[in-house]
């Protein structure tokens, strides 16, 4: 004996505790689990119960031999919110108080695990948790690194220490959003101060707190076995190449909800109300505006009535995924439960249908959906691409701003209304992207796009190609694991 064995792969998949890298890492761990991998989906507690209670593909994927879920402490109490505007407490309280969770469960799941299962030989982990690379090699198991934004999102992160350094941020006081950023290799001639990640343009000084954590993650990324990206070749090769001259064992695997195999079924954290595609069955082909502003995005109440009055003057018929949470209450403020005005009541009973929340892959599949009007969220921006459809984007945070610029400079899939929300405005994009002189151009994109993306995630595409190259990656882990 080579003093050595070979072992089952088992792969434990962590994501970060919020909807969008939930949904998306789940869909890598059905990925992996039907291609014969032992796969264990490690949740926070808070999130572990909604997901159990809301998520279809939950009581799919827990009728797997080879597939279970658990869940550890995110340690803040049922009390705290976990809202966007707790994101960066969220972050250091996995950092500084659940990574011992974290290291307890690993070092059970490697000595004695609890259902028999064959020993953790990998860890894929969101990206915005670093901690859990030390954690993992620590106590000897592999770790890839997963993160669920833009390629072209990561690239720029990687590139703040030259921002930084040059000074192109933090921006001055008064500064011209419009103004051209030079330090992104390869978009030298895209990005404006504006598109730039929200985190830089909202830094005061350079030692910024969500600058320096969103830096300080992607940097981190070099120390994981490899990244995986939920993106294609023919979508965003620039900016792969560049980050892989910097983490040379990157897998782009996406869109992961077209690779073959996938469920429609939603990772949800959040009651789906299904009347919503009851109504769009009753809607004529390409007639709807779809409205999500996806998990985190909240806005005001001026906001929220502007967009009220945009979608209904605009004459289209409209979905819109209202959340409970949409509308901002920090401070106290009661505004949010003002009546809406009857004109623009009677417009939603003519023309829309309000939900508090949408399956989101079965609407945009869906033949009356003709745009989506989204935070460009990527998992969103993803989605919408797969099915073809094009998008007006009205970004929230993070990599949404650099996304939307993408989507309408680069890929002409659809219009940008970044930091502009009044009714004339949203009225007058909505019927641009529906029925005026660019809407065929914008939908034969559209098409294209999701063409390409079909054909990167078909058999012999750059991303099924990349998907088996990641499989035999986590095999080899397992090749030669130490006696016990």
């Amino acid at each position: 004996m080579d003093g050595s064995r070979r072992k089952e792969a088992h792969v434990l998949v962590f994501p970060f505790p919020g909807q969008g890298m939930v949904n998306c890492m789940l869909k890598l761990a059905d990925l992996l689990s039907g291609a014969g991998l032992h796969v264990t989906f490690l949740n926070t507690h808070h999130n572990h119960r909604r997901l159990s209670h809301f998520s279809g593909a939950h009581s799919r994927l827990a009728q797997r031999p080879k597939f279970r879920f658990a869940s550890i402490p995110d340690s803040l109490s049922e009390e705290e919110t976990r809202s966007v505007f707790n994101f960066f407490d969220l972050e250091e309280s996995m950092r500084t108080r659940a990574a011992a969770y974290f290291r307890d469960l690993l070092l059970a799941y490697r000595d004695k695990d609890p259902d028999g299962w064959p020993p953790v030989t990998c860890v894929i982990a969101d990206g915005l948790m670093p901690f859990t690379i030390d954690v993992s090699e620590e106590v000897g198991i592999p770790a890839i690194m997963f993160r669920t934004i833009s390629a072209c999102c990561v690239w720029a992160f990687v590139c703040v220490p030259k921002l930084l350094e040059s000074g192109e941020i933090p921006f001055p006081e008064g500064a011209d959003l419009d103004e051209p950023v030079r330090g992104v290799p390869g978009m030298e001639s895209l990005l404006r101060r504006r598109d730039l990640p929200s985190y830089c343009r909202q830094a005061r000084n350079q030692m910024d707190r969500d600058l320096q954590v969103m830096s300080s993650v992607t940097a981190s990324s070099n120390r994981a076995r490899a990244l995986v990206l939920n993106t294609f070749e023919s979508l965003e090769g620039s900016a792969l190449s560049h980050i892989r001259n910097h983490s040379p064992v990157t897998y782009a695997v996406g869109p992961l909800n077209a690779l073959a195999g996938t469920s429609s079924d939603s990772g949800s954290l959040w009651e789906e109300d299904r009347d919503c595609m009851s109504w769009l069955h009753s809607q004529p082909d390409r007639s709807v505006v779809y409205v999500s502003f996806g998990s985190l995005t909240v806005v005001t109440r001026e906001e929220y009535m502007e967009f009220w009055h945009g979608l209904v003057d605009s004459g289209q018929r409209f979905l819109w995924v209202v959340r409970s949470d949409l509308i901002n209450k920090r401070g106290g403020g009661t505004e949010e439960k003002q009546a809406v005005p009857a004109e623009l009541e009677e417009g939603r009973r003519e023309r829309g249908c309000i939900v508090g929340w949408a399956p989101q892959e079965e609407v945009l599949a869906h033949p009356a959906v003709g745009c989506f009007l989204t935070h460009s969220g990527w998992n969103s921006t993803l989605e919408s691409i797969a099915a073809g459809k094009p998008m007006l984007c009205w970004p929230f945070f993070a990599d949404q701003q650099i996304n939307s610029r993408f989507v309408s400079a680069v890929w002409g899939i659809g219009l940008d209304m970044k930091d502009l929300c009044g009714r004339s405005i949203v009225e007058k994009m909505v019927r641009e992207v529906m029925e005026g002189e660019r809407s065929e151009e914008l939908r034969r994109n559209a098409w294209e796009m999701a063409e390409m993306a079909k054909k990167s995630v078909a058999e012999g595409g750059t991303s099924y190609n990349d998907f088996q190259r990641l499989i035999q990656h986590i095999m080899s882990f397992s090749s030669n694991v130490p006696a016990c």
